[in-house]
């Protein structure tokens, strides 16, 4: 039995705006368990700035180091499995916890890429899902838009806080012209990028405009603010950053029970691997709370783990995988996007 990891620095084909910055790389390491000639493959995946456990490279490293040490030292069997007070131990990592928990499903399926047997890693379902308009000047959003309008997607989000609002309404405007609400749906991803007194300005006018949702107008730990703006707003809000870093089950309902969002969106690399992502969203629907899955920039190897993962589920909301061609350097992937769907070839 061995464990080692692979590390690779993503490159994006084009620079990724966010309402934290341009991204023109993201860090990720392929951890791999290996039994004879069985290899089970699992990504961890951080974003600098909105990861919690990564504070820098080096520090996250050793951490990644340790952590396969202990795999290689007995915390792996390969007939029992990873002591489950070991995987308790890293539930503050929920990157590593998530390379871990896939790898290991990949490796018990006999190392083809298969996490969750089901119909989507079967080849036999497609997954709806969002086209992601990334933040930039008003051309190259609009571009954007477009492309995705002719690729055939019928759920657009884009991201909002970046560039002025007024440029960024009117964006939007112009699609509400070309397509009704029953045409094209339109979510938006403020990632707390308002104060609590503009979101409520904001809400109003993206009411106007018929908008789905918007995920995290306000920054994340306003906890007040964000419960008045979910009992007031005309205009559903998804909860995103929010749920980053809250990993006690009695938290979570705390949390979901105080603020009582439209919705959840949840990233296995952020919100507590495999594992605590199944606890997300069985306290979410136990709230009647509907949720999406979205990645968190894996490479097709994460993304592939988190589809087949999203699978299990009966859920048919457009969900934001659609990730795998941002990259140059990415792994090759059966993964295919057509017409706004998502499915294994």
């Amino acid at each position: 039995m061995n464990c080692w990891v692979e590390f690779i620095d993503l490159n994006f084909i084009r620079p990724a705006g966010t309402s934290r910055g341009v991204l023109h790389s993201k860090p990720s390491w392929i951890l791999h368990l290996k039994d004879k000639e069985v290899t089970g493959k699992g990504e961890i995946s951080i974003i600098p700035g909105l990861s919690p456990e990564f504070l820098d490279q080096a520090s996250f490293e050793k951490k990644i180091e340790d952590v396969v040490s202990m795999l290689n030292s007995g915390a792996w069997d390969s007939q029992q499995g990873i002591d489950a007070s070991f995987l308790d131990s890293l539930v503050s990592y929920p990157s590593i916890l998530f390379g871990i928990e896939t790898a290991l499903l990949d490796f018990k399926n006999g190392g083809n890429g298969v996490c969750f047997d089901n119909a989507f890693s079967r080849g036999e379902q497609q997954i709806p899902i969002n086209g992601l308009v990334w933040m930039g000047t008003t051309e190259f959003m609009q571009e954007q838009i477009d492309q995705k309008v002719q690729a055939g997607f019928t759920t657009i989000k884009m991201k909002i806080g970046a560039i002025d609002l007024e440029s960024e309404l009117a964006i939007l405007k112009v699609i509400r012209k070309r397509f009704t609400g029953d045409q094209l749906t339109l979510r938006v991803d403020a990632n707390g990028a308002f104060t609590k007194e503009e979101a409520t300005k904001i809400l109003q006018q993206l009411a106007a405009l018929e908008i789905h949702s918007i995920e995290q107008p306000i920054p994340a730990g306003n906890v007040s603010d964000m419960k008045e703006l979910c009992a007031s707003t005309p205009v559903p809000i998804a909860l995103d950053e929010e749920l980053i870093g809250i990993y006690p089950k009695e938290d979570k309902t705390r949390l979901l029970e105080t603020i009582r969002p439209q919705y959840i969106i949840l990233k296995p690399s952020l919100h507590g691997g495999v594992s605590g992502t199944q606890e997300w969203i069985q306290l979410a629907e136990e709230l009647q709370i509907p949720w999406w899955m979205t990645s968190a920039l894996e490479s097709n190897i994460g993304l592939s783990a988190i589809c087949q993962f999203t699978a299990q589920y009966n859920n048919s909301l457009p969900q934001g995988l659609g990730t795998g061609s941002l990259y140059s350097n990415n792994f090759e992937s059966k993964l295919e996007v057509t017409n706004g769907f998502i499915q294994l070839r």
